[in-house]
């Protein structure tokens, strides 16, 4: 009796090593696992992308439009916070090479909430020395000869706008400067609902003026 109470107690105590272990995978099983894994990827893309068309996407302050493109930029994991980012100004979709003052505060905001959430912003525009007038104290500057040479191996986010009626598209992307490749990328619509935008990029025309002339 004792004998077959400790072969039972034997089986029983194999089984359970057994479930705890778990079952053998086999190549089948490891091809299922690996569809599961692409489905719920593809589960997470959706949902990110089902936000940003529901949340994110469209905006009706400037402050709401800069943070959503932060958001957006953070949802992609390949974008580590341990590497260092450098921001630049914005500029015209049909222009790369001009910019506004738009452009410029969008970039500087940016600087604000991508820092704020953790990733290592850099200024690359520090001069080797502090300079000092009557006026004040000067750190950064656009004076390429008082910037250092270089920076060290980063991101660098870029980004344009394109002014529509009523509204302003901005995208922005972080490229790895290395190699070219974008590691992730953000997309935002502005709705000022202006009838005119030239108030938000001060390049309204002067108002017309008539010619006062004496009388002949």
């Amino acid at each position: 009796m004792l004998k077959l109470l400790r072969n039972s107690s034997l089986i029983l105590l194999s089984t359970l090593t057994l479930l705890t272990a778990g079952e053998v995978e086999t190549p089948e099983k490891a091809e299922v696992k690996k569809a599961d894994e692409k489905v719920q990827i593809t589960k997470q893309h959706l949902k990110i992308a089902e936000d940003m068309q529901q949340n994110v996407t469209t905006q009706n302050s400037l402050e709401a439009t800069i943070a959503s493109l932060a958001t957006q930029m953070m949802q992609n994991n390949k974008m580590h916070t341990h590497k260092s980012v450098l921001i630049t100004s914005f500029v015209r979709l049909d222009n790369f090479k001009k910019t506004t003052e738009f452009g410029r505060v969008i970039s500087e905001s940016l600087i604000n909430e991508l820092s704020n959430r953790g990733f290592n912003i850099i200024e690359f525009r520090g001069q080797m020395a502090v300079s000092v007038n009557e006026k004040g104290e000067y750190f950064i500057t656009r004076n390429t000869s008082k910037m250092k040479e270089s920076v060290q191996n980063s991101f660098v986010v870029v980004g344009t706008y394109s002014r529509q009626y009523g509204k302003i598209m901005l995208n922005a992307r972080v490229m790895d400067n290395t190699s070219g490749q974008i590691i992730t990328s953000a997309r935002s619509t502005y709705e000022h609902g202006l009838r005119n935008d030239c108030v938000i990029f001060k390049d309204c025309e002067p108002p017309r003026t008539i010619k006062i002339v004496p009388e002949q």
